[in-house]
């Protein structure tokens, strides 16, 4: 495996590649990896002959307070576990080789990111947007791996590609989540003994609303009601950031639960921000 840290070196073995007629799958990430991540590395090493992963902590997506400074790294240990999995290349640039001192130019999608996440991270999508698509422009991926749990980072994403006819596929993987539940994430090592015993909740919440859902009731209200005071008896060290039913590609709020829907939730517990979601799909009328 190559460790590459300039976008000039990734875009040269990129194109030799490609003009060899090797597709690239490419894995973007910030690091720290779990299981989650080498899922997600084992299946991009299925979809094309050269796998390129990145790791690369995007200063752009983190807002003024937030955790960039402290956000968890260990390059030795990712480097390790990326070359296990197969990758040709770990790309780790530098900021300062992304984004040039008087960098001006962003991507955006504001339309589907000003709900969600977005609401409270305003600034956040704008960063992914700009630095995914420079991570396709310099790999010439063919296929990107995302997971699930950013499902609104997907949308986003695909409304993108979309737009701007860039020739990649975006290929999404399930969460992957501890025994009890809890989604794997980097940031689960803030989490305090006490916070990481109530958090499984989450995503319990969230099933509680596929069966209710099961069971006839349709109402979005209702729904985002149970689970809010499911939460309030279970996760009494969780603060809400949102808790949401909107479509699953245009992220539009919806009212009722009438085909596929996507519950999601952001919930602060101490210095962890963490995200999870469900597609809630109504019974079939007998």
């Amino acid at each position: 495996m190559q460790i590459l840290t300039t976008p000039h070196e990734l875009s040269a073995q990129c194109q030799t590649w490609r003009t060899a007629g090797e597709d690239i799958a490419l894995v973007p990430t910030m690091g720290y990896y779990h299981a989650g991540h080498e899922d997600l590395m084992a299946y991009a090493r299925t979809q094309a002959q050269r796998l390129v992963v990145s790791l690369f902590v995007n200063p752009t997506q983190f807002g003024p307070g937030e955790d960039l400074a402290s956000y968890p790294r260990d390059a030795d240990r990712d480097a390790a576990i990326a070359a296990a999995h197969g990758a040709d290349v770990l790309f780790m640039p530098e900021p300062s080789a992304m984004y040039a001192p008087d960098h001006a130019t962003w991507v955006e999608v504001p339309e589907l990111a000003k709900g969600l996440c977005g609401a409270s991270r305003p600034v956040h999508f704008r960063g992914v947007c700009t630095v995914v698509l420079k991570l396709f422009l310099l790999s010439q991926a063919t296929v990107a791996v995302f997971g699930q749990k950013d499902w609104q980072q997907q949308a986003i994403l695909r409304r993108m590609v979309r737009d701007l006819n860039v020739p990649v596929r975006i290929a999404t993987r399930e969460t992957v989540r501890e025994a009890d539940g809890l989604a794997l994430s980097s940031r689960n090592v803030y989490l305090t003994p006490e916070e990481r015993a109530q958090a499984p909740e989450i995503r319990k919440g969230l099933l509680y609303a596929q069966r209710l859902v099961q069971e006839g009731e349709d109402k979005a209200s209702l729904l985002r009601e149970a689970v809010l005071r499911r939460w309030a008896e279970r996760l009494p060290l969780g603060r809400l950031d949102y808790l949401s039913i909107v479509h699953p590609e245009s992220l539009a709020m919806l009212d009722s639960v009438s085909g596929p829907s996507l519950m999601a939730c952001a919930v602060r517990m101490g210095k962890a921000r963490l995200i999870d979601n469900i597609l809630l799909r109504p019974c079939p009328e007998r």
